[in-house]
C-alpha cells in the first residue's frame, strides 16, 4: 500500500480516537480508553474492507460489524460518523436522554445489529450471523466482531470458537484488542498473543498476531483473513489502552472514565479532523437463499388419546417448517428428548446441532433472527438457566426468539431435581415484553407452536415430558393472552387455576368435588404471560375462592402471576397456591405429585378447607 495511504489510515485512526475523547467528554462518562485501543485496527476495516451500505441497512448482502466489546461504543459511533451515518452533533449527544447514541449498542441505531456490553456475547452471535450466511443465505457477506482481551475469560466465547472451528465458518474474523489491560488491572494472560493463539488455534481457527497499531500490519492481517478459507480467522492484535495521550496510556485505573483534560489530550492527538470514509457498500447481486413451502397442516390428535405435549411439540414445528421457509431449529444435544429431531428430519437444511452449549444456542439464534429466519431453539427447561443472560440481553436486542423448555417440574420423575425445570416461568415472565405458554395438550401444544412463530420478543414454551390426555378438539384456536374454562357454573363455590400437568390434575379434582357436592370452576391457563386478567377476575367475583396449582417452586410462576392479575380486586378472593415447595428426589411422576402437594388429592383437599 503506498505510504500516503498509509498514513491517511493513521490520520483515520486519530481521528477516531479524538472522536471517542469527544463524545465521552461531553457526556461526562463513557470508556474511551478502550475505544482508544483499537481505533487504528477499526480505521483500516472501516476504510477498505467493510462492504456495508449505510443508506440500506437491511441490505442482505451488507458485512455485519458486532462490538462484542460494547462498552467501547465511543468508538463505534465515530466510526458511524466518519462514514457519514451520523453527524458530529449526534454524536456529542452520546448518553444523554433521548440519544441514539446509548451507553453500550442497541438496534436503536439500523445499523446496529444486536445490543451487546454484558461481555462474552458478541462472538457467539456473529457465530449465528456467519452460519446463516453459509448455509441458508448463502450469500458472501462477512461477520466481523471486534472483541476485548477480558471478555476471553468467558465461557461463551469459547463455546463460540469451538463452534465456528467445527462449522468452517470462513466469513467470520475474530478482532482481539489485546490491550492487556481490564476493569480493575490487567487480565490474565496481558499482552501474551502467543498464548491466546494457541487456545484459539486448537479450536480450528487461523491465527494471526500483529502490532494493532501499525495500520500496515493490520491491512496485511485483514487481507489474509479473506484469502483463508474453510476455517475462521481470529486476529490477534497487541495495543495499548488510552494509545495517543501519554496520562492514560496503557495505565490502569482509567477505565470507564472520561479522560481528565479532553482539551489536552485532542491537542496530544493532533487536534479534530473530519475526514470522511466512503464505505464500499456490497458488490450487486441477488438476495438471499430461500426455501420452498407447502401449505400448512398441523398434527391432529384425538380426544381422548395419551400424546406427550413435547411430542406434539416436535411434530407441530416439523410441520411448521413445511408451510414457513424462514423456521429455522436449534438444539442442545437433546433432540430425541426434545422432539426436535422431527424437524432435523424433515428439514435438515434449516436445523442447528449446537451440543451441549446453551449459551452458543441461544446466541445463534439471536444471530439467525439478525438474518430475518424465524428461530425455534429448545432444550430441557432446566438448561435454558445456563443461557439467561443471553436471553436477557436478546430482549434488550429486540429479537423475536422463540425457546422451548422440556422436562418441567416434579413430574419427570425418576430423574431427580438435576434435570426438573422448576423456576423457568418465574425466569421468563420477568424477562421483558415476554410470553410465556404452557399447554397441557397436543392440540393445544399444536396450535400455540404455530402462533409463535408471529410473536415479538421472547417467547417460551413448557412441556411436558409424559404423556397426558388429549381434552381439546382438533383445529381449537387458542390465543396468546388468553384462557379456557373446563368447569364452570353459576353454582362454582371455588375456582382451580392450573397450566400444563396440573390442569389434568385439577379435572380430576374437580370431579370428585362435584360428587361431594362442591361445583368447582376449572381454567386452563396456558397463556402464563399475558394473562387473561378478565377470566380470573370473573372466577374470583363469582367464587371468591381461588386455588392455583403448579409443578413449579411458589416464587414467580402461575400462582404469582394470578396475585398479579387480582391484585386490585375488591372484594379480594381468597387464594391457596398450592406449589413445589420442599426440594424433590427420585420417585415416579404421580409419586413427584402426590409429594410435592400438587395432585388431584391436594387440589380436592384444599378445596374441600376453602369451601367450607
Amino acid at each position: 500500500m503506498p505510504e500516503q495511504a498509509l498514513e491517511w489510515l493513521a490520520e483515520l485512526g486519530q481521528q477516531l480516537r479524538v472522536d471517542s475523547v469527544r463524545c465521552s467528554a461531553a457526556a461526562g462518562s463513557g470508556h474511551p480508553t478502550s475505544s482508544m485501543s483499537a481505533a487504528d485496527l477499526a480505521a483500516v476495516l472501516l476504510a477498505r474492507y467493510l462492504r456495508y451500505d449505510f443508506d440500506a441497512p437491511d441490505d442482505p448482502r451488507n458485512d455485519h460489524l458486532i462490538f462484542s466489546k460494547g462498552h467501547a461504543s465511543p468508538l463505534l459511533y465515530a466510526m458511524f460518523k466518519a462514514a457519514g451515518a451520523i453527524s458530529d452533533e449526534e454524536l456529542l449527544t452520546f448518553r444523554r436522554l433521548g440519544s441514539r447514541l446509548e451507553g453500550h449498542p442497541t438496534p436503536r441505531l439500523p445499523w446496529v445489529d444486536v445490543a451487546t456490553g454484558s461481555l462474552g456475547q458478541g462472538l457467539p452471535i456473529g457465530v449465528g450471523i456467519a452460519l446463516a450466511g453459509q448455509r441458508l443465505d448463502r450469500l458472501p457477506y462477512r461477520v466481523w466482531v471486534l472483541c476485548g482481551d477480558s471478555e476471553l475469560a468467558e465461557g461463551s466465547m469459547w463455546e463460540a470458537f469451538e463452534h465456528a472451528g467445527y462449522a468452517g465458518l470462513d466469513n467470520l474474523t475474530a478482532i482481539v484488542d489485546v490491550n492487556r489491560l481490564g476493569q480493575r488491572g490487567p487480565t490474565r494472560h496481558g499482552w501474551d498473543t502467543a498464548a491466546y493463539a494457541r487456545r484459539i488455534g486448537a479450536f480450528g481457527w487461523h491465527t494471526i498476531e500483529i502490532d494493532g497499531h501499525d495500520v500496515a500490519q493490520i491491512d496485511r492481517a485483514y487481507a489474509e483473513a479473506l484469502a483463508t478459507s474453510d476455517r475462521p480467522t481470529a486476529i490477534l492484535a497487541r495495543t495499548k489502552k488510552g494509545k495517543g495521550v501519554p496520562e492514560v496510556e496503557n495505565r490502569e485505573g482509567a477505565h470507564g472514565k472520561p479522560l481528565p483534560d479532553p482539551e489536552e489530550a485532542i491537542d496530544e492527538l493532533g487536534g479534530e479532523r473530519n475526514l470522511r470514509v466512503r464505505v464500499k457498500p456490497p458488490e450487486g447481486g441477488r438476495g438471499g437463499h430461500r426455501f420452498p413451502a407447502e401449505p400448512l397442516k398441523l398434527p391432529a390428535y384425538a380426544v381422548g388419546d395419551k400424546v406427550a405435549t413435547r411430542t406434539a411439540f416436535g411434530e407441530a414445528l416439523a410441520a411448521l417448517g413445511a408451510a414457513r421457509p424462514d423456521v429455522v431449529v436449534l438444539d442442545a444435544e437433546v433432540s430425541d428428548s426434545t422432539r426436535t429431531e422431527y424437524f432435523a428430519d424433515a428439514h435438515p437444511e434449516r436445523f442447528f446441532q449446537c451440543y451441549i452449549a446453551e449459551q452458543q444456542m441461544v446466541a445463534a439464534a439471536v444471530g439467525l433472527r439478525v438474518r430475518g429466519w424465524t428461530p425455534y431453539a429448545a432444550t430441557f427447561a432446566a438448561f435454558l438457566t445456563r443461557a439467561y443472560d443471553f436471553i436477557r440481553m436478546a430482549a434488550v436486542s429486540r429479537a423475536d426468539v422463540r425457546l422451548v423448555g422440556s422436562h418441567a417440574g416434579v413430574s419427570i420423575g425418576h430423574d431427580g431435581p438435576s434435570q426438573m425445570g422448576l423456576e423457568d416461568l418465574a425466569a421468563f415472565r420477568a424477562v421483558h415484553g415476554s410470553t410465556v405458554l404452557y399447554p397441557c395438550d397436543a392440540n393445544q401444544t399444536a396450535q400455540l407452536v404455530a402462533a409463535m412463530a408471529d410473536l415479538e420478543g421472547i417467547s417460551y414454551l413448557r412441556t411436558t415430558r409424559g404423556n397426558t390426555r388429549v381434552i381439546y378438539r382438533p383445529g381449537e384456536e387458542f390465543p396468546v393472552g388468553g384462557s379456557r374454562l373446563l368447569r364452570a357454573s353459576p353454582e362454582d363455590r371455588v375456582a382451580v387455576v392450573a397450566a400444563g400437568i396440573t390442569v389434568h390434575e385439577a379435572l380430576a379434582a374437580a370431579d370428585q368435588l362435584a360428587a361431594e357436592g362442591i361445583p368447582a370452576r376449572v381454567i386452563d391457563l396456558y397463556s402464563v404471560k399475558p394473562v387473561d386478567a378478565a377470566t380470573l377476575r370473573e372466577a374470583a367475583r363469582d367464587t371468591g375462592r381461588l386455588i392455583t396449582v403448579e409443578d413449579h417452586w411458589p416464587e414467580g410462576g402461575l400462582g404469582d402471576a394470578v396475585l398479579e392479575a387480582l391484585a386490585d380486586t375488591r372484594p379480594a378472593p381468597r387464594v391457596v397456591r398450592l406449589a413445589v415447595r420442599a426440594m424433590p428426589t427420585s420417585a415416579t411422576p404421580a409419586e413427584q405429585l402426590h409429594a410435592a402437594g400438587i395432585d388431584a388429592a391436594a387440589i380436592t383437599a384444599a378445596a374441600r378447607l376453602l369451601a367450607a
